[in-house]
């Protein structure tokens, strides 16, 4: 069971909040009147890389996260030459981990973690649609979607929690609760979900995958008798303006995308053991 949004949302609000109280100090004047320089960058914990190491202690913790499967033979390749085009654009290094769940499904978190679902590797029709699937939820990460996406509702619920004070848990602990709570389906606005796919196409092309392959995924999913819309197609039923975003894209720019055979028989299928052997991260 998931927690309640709403509930996730004013929490992470009163963490925030304290996030920075802590960060400002006891008062502005007095920050003032110190005349210190600001500590540099480093000293000061990442807070991405705290709530990224939060949401895989708490999936690790549930069993989830697969430490060895037949199904990483598929994963591996298609994850290194994706990292190796998109690395460049964000600061911490990106790792791709299996994750047990029965929706085919991936999501990013921040710190450059990206979750696969086993199941989506059963339900992708080629390689182009998992490195499509696995473009778009890094370009989430590069653009810090998620992180973006917390703080609006930290300021949407901030009237609700006043002048909170938060005890116990550490900040970091309680934003990635509230990121926890929607995993399969952040919510993201159909201009953040456009931009990403926009991103993952260019990081496809730069990969050398595809990206025609994040234009099948959503036909096969918009045919596809599933239950709960993975994060992908958090937007759902909006996918055909996402398609044609996508296809004006590929139209603006020839040199990137010319090359790209939009058929989709000409795709690499994807061949998956029949039984997969997993062992969990404990």
């Amino acid at each position: 069971m998931r927690p309640s949004l709403d509930r996730a949302a004013v929490i992470f609000t009163a963490a925030l909040a304290l996030i920075v109280a802590c960060a400002s100090g006891p008062s502005a004047a007095k920050a003032n009147a110190s005349a210190q320089p600001p500590p540099p960058d480093d000293s000061q914990p990442d807070l991405e890389l705290q709530l990224g190491q939060e949401v895989y202690d708490d999936l690790k913790g549930k069993g989830q996260i697969v430490a060895t499967s037949p199904l990483y033979a598929q994963l591996e390749p298609i994850a290194a030459r994706i990292t190796q085009a998109a690395q460049p654009k964000y600061e911490h290094p990106f790792k791709f981990y299996l994750v047990h769940q029965t929706q085919p499904n991936a999501f990013s978190t921040p710190g450059g973690n990206v979750y696969v679902a086993d199941a989506l590797l059963y339900f992708v029709k080629n390689t182009e649609e998992l490195a499509g699937t696995l473009c778009h939820e890094v370009a989430h990460t590069i653009h810090h979607d998620t992180v973006t996406l917390m703080e609006k509702r930290q300021r949407l619920a901030a009237r609700e929690v006043g002048a909170g004070v938060l005890i116990g848990p550490t900040p970091a602990r309680i934003l990635a609760l509230g990121i926890l709570g929607r995993l399969n389906s952040l919510g993201y606005s159909r201009d953040v979900e456009s931009r990403a796919d926009v991103t993952g196409s260019d990081i496809c092309a730069g990969a050398g995958y595809n990206p025609w392959g994040l234009v099948w995924l959503f036909t096969d999913f918009e045919s596809a008798n599933i239950g709960e819309a993975p994060e992908l197609l958090s937007d759902h039923p909006s996918d055909e303006r996402r398609v044609q975003t996508l296809k004006a894209h590929f139209k603006k720019y020839p040199g990137t995308f010319a090359s790209f055979d939009p058929n989709a028989a000409s795709a690499t299928p994807m061949h998956v053991p029949a039984e997969r052997a997993e062992t969990f991260v404990q």
